[in-house]
């Protein structure tokens, strides 16, 4: 698609990866989506676009569905040379045809951390569906349930397809993992555990380590096992091992409208720290 005779919106190319890496960590114009995939590592999947002028790329925007039926916007950055707004309408125009001809997903879905970027998503027809609320561990002391028939042990890579299943139950599939995603979730955690009861695997989560402390990235336990103190078992498993390793501050985040974990977080300590950031989606 030619946006002006010397502006041109084309696919990625393995070739242009020395051009967005400065892209990506030089220029103000800059939305990563908070992802287990680095934004490069996205190339040889589409839609990946770049609009490029007189052979030099000035903007770029990455949203290859995953899960099938969802795209995120995993990545827009634009020169500041050229306007952002007139580059996310060129690659958001090309990757919407893309999406809607190439691949049967409901919604474009994001995250936005800055005004000009919840701008541009609303301009482009985007609506705010929820909130990321982000919440911190203060050190209570923590009682949990300790249920004979409940078994927390370490996950291991053979784990994966079960993960997978457990994600596919719990959540809608707006907050579903692939199991790809599921697997460089599992690669970067510094603790990774699996809830058995009797047995049967019914739960799980994954946890990473930050500058700061250490940060709960997935919790699910199966609907119909929920409400007898496995979810809370499994968080007290991960405060323990941070508190064991000398990292006093573990955050988590959840939807401002999930009461459940909002409730299951306050009662074992954590406190909200007034971090919230819109969903917006579009929806085909």
């Amino acid at each position: 698609m030619i946006i002006r005779d010397d502006f041109l919106v084309r696919k990625v190319e393995k070739s242009d990866r020395n051009q967005l890496s400065n892209l990506i960590h030089f220029e103000f114009y800059v939305h990563r989506h908070l992802d287990w995939c680095a934004p490069l590592d996205w190339i040889g999947q589409q839609p990946f676009l770049v609009v490029e002028h007189k052979e030099k790329i000035i903007a770029t925007l990455v949203c290859p569905p995953d899960p099938k039926s969802i795209a995120w916007i995993r990545l827009f950055a634009s020169t500041a040379e050229f306007s952002a707004s007139h580059s996310w309408n060129a690659l958001w125009m090309e990757a919407k045809s893309n999406l809607i001809d190439q691949f049967n997903v409901s919604a474009a879905v994001s995250i936005s951390m800055k005004p000009w970027y919840q701008s541009l998503l609303e301009r482009s027809g985007y609506r705010e569906i929820q909130r990321v609320v982000l919440l911190e561990w203060s050190q209570a002391e923590v009682k949990v349930l300790n249920h004979p028939a409940l078994k927390i042990r370490p996950a291991q890579k053979d784990d994966l397809k079960i993960i997978e299943d457990i994600d596919a139950i719990s959540f809608a599939p707006l907050w579903q993992n692939s199991l790809n995603l599921i697997e460089l979730a599992f690669n970067q955690a510094v603790i990774a555990s699996i809830a058995e009861w009797d047995g049967q695997p019914v739960g799980y989560q994954i946890s990473t380590s930050t500058p700061s402390g250490g940060h709960l990235a997935r919790l699910a336990v199966i609907p119909q096992y929920r409400r007898r103190g496995i979810a809370a078992e499994l968080v007290t498993n991960v405060l323990d091992f941070f508190s064991h390793s000398q990292l006093n501050r573990v955050t988590v985040s959840t939807q401002h409208d999930n009461f459940s974990s909002l409730s299951l977080y306050k009662k074992l300590g954590f406190i909200r720290t007034g971090q919230e950031y819109p969903i917006l989606e579009y929806q085909f």
